[in-house]
Order: structure tokens, then C-alpha cells, then sequence
């Protein structure tokens, strides 16, 4: 008998790097539940390209992460078309100014939410399950969760808190679960700026370029499948920016 394929939740997994890392994990042998909040389109067109080449290995599941009471039905279901549940990818993330003076308590909550407070939540209620498959968790951290970046405080604190709930979470969880981090740098501009690359900024990279999504993908897959000595870590794929910040 062929044994189970390995199964993944990853939210946020209708659009940008959160489709790459699904469209990686899916190519690398996972069954995926992909959430999605109003991305409704673009995740039936990802479900339907995945469905192509392997059928009755994906399942949609639309949440918005910040309503805290929905979370554990997201694993739940999961486990439940699935049977298992070996990963948990916290991708979903938001991303928006908020200078000092003219931030609102809106504006926190909605990064708070989506940075660190739903990935906690998810994490908590994906333990049992991870437990018993001894499986994994990847955060997506930031580079900015240790240098800060102007005018974006509260989302350098949410991620500041995600990178740390990573390290507690690997030491709260072993040795059954591996729990580890992944800090972009350069990879997609946000949506409004995807036009206008920022060259001083990739001036100031080691590797004089952007990175892809598919290179963050490969990371995941690293992180929860080869990478089996590593837990509690923040892998930097940002092309040597952290060196230059």
C-alpha cells in the first residue's frame, strides 16, 4: 500500500507568493487546503490547476483569519477531508503604513491579526494533529521584524511577534513538531508599487536583484520536508539585504 501523501494547510494561498508556495508544496507530493479570504477567483483557478494534475488532492477553504472563533474549524476541516495534517504555512499577511500620529486602532488590529494573532491561534489548534503526524510549521516572517522599516511600526511589531512565537512554539512544541521561519526580502512589490521596483533598494542587495516566489516556495519545502535537524529558525531569503539594512 502507497503510503498517505503528506497534507498542508497554507492561508493566503490564492494569490502571489501564497499560490507559488502552494503551487511548490503541491508539485513536491502535498495534499493542500488552501485558504483564502475574498480572493474567491483566483483560488477556484488555482484549486482547478492543481486539480489538473493530480485529482481530489486539493480542498478551498475561505476564512477571514481575524474572526479568532473560525480558526479551529479551518484545521479541523482540513483534517477532516484529508484525514491528517502534516504542515501549517502562516503566509496570510497584511502590509500598509501606519505612521506615528495618524495610526488608528483599526489599523493595528487588522496587523496584529493577520501577523500574530491568527498564526498563534492556527498553531494552537494544528498541535494535536501536527503532534501525531510529527510534522511542521513555516512562518513567513519579515526582515523588518529585526530592522525596522519607516512609517511601518506596527507591522515591524506583528512580525517582530510572529519571529517569536516561531522560537517559542519550536520550544513548545518538540521534539514532535519542527516550527521555522521564513524572512523574505525582496520579492514582490506591493501591489500598487508592482510597476516601480525600488533600484535603490536592490542597489543596496547583495545579489543586485529581486527574488521570486518560487525561490520562497523552495524554501517551504525545504523547511518542512529535508530540513529534519532544524526547528526554531529564521531563514533569510532576501538575496543578502540583511546585511546591507
Amino acid at each position: 500500500m502507497n503510503a498517505p501523501r503528506p497534507v498542508a494547510l497554507v492561508t493566503g494561498a490564492a494569490r502571489r507568493l501564497g499560490a507559488a508556495i502552494a503551487t511548490g508544496l503541491h508539485a513536491a507530493g502535498y495534499d493542500l487546503a488552501l485558504h483564502y479570504r475574498d480572493s474567491a477567483t483566483d483560488a477556484a483557478a488555482l484549486q482547478d490547476t492543481l486539480e489538473e494534475s493530480r485529482r481530489n488532492s486539493t480542498v478551498l477553504l475561505r476564512a477571514d483569519l481575524s474572526d479568532t472563533a473560525r480558526l479551529p474549524s479551518l484545521i479541523e476541516r482540513t483534517a477532516l477531508r484529508f484525514g491528517r495534517l502534516d504542515a501549517l504555512v502562516n503566509n496570510a499577511s497584511s502590509f500598509f503604513p501606519t505612521p506615528i500620529g495618524e495610526t488608528t486602532e483599526a489599523m493595528w488590529d487588522a496587523l496584529m491579526d493577520s501577523n500574530a494573532k491568527a498564526p498563534f491561534f492556527l498553531a494552537q489548534s494544528a498541535a494535536f494533529h501536527l503532534r501525531e503526524s510529527k510534522g511542521a510549521i513555516v512562518n513567513l516572517c519579515d526582515i523588518y521584524a529585526e530592522r525596522p522599516l519607516a512609517n511601518h511600526t506596527v507591522y515591524c511589531m506583528a512580525k517582530a511577534a510572529l519571529t517569536m512565537l516561531t522560537s517559542s512554539l519550536a520550544r513548545e512544541l518538540g521534539p514532535e513538531v519542527r516550527v521555522n521561519a521564513i524572512a523574505p526580502g525582496a520579492i514582490l512589490w506591493p501591489e500598487a508599487d508592482d510597476a516601480a521596483p525600488d533600484n535603490a533598494l536592490l542597489a543596496r542587495t547583495t545579489l543586485g536583484r529581486t527574488g521570486t516566489p518560487d525561490e520562497i516556495a523552495e524554501a517551504v519545502v525545504f523547511l518542512l520536508g529535508k530540513a529534519t535537524y532544524t526547528t526554531g529558525q529564521v531563514l533569510r531569503v532576501d538575496g543578502g539585504r540583511w546585511l546591507t539594512i
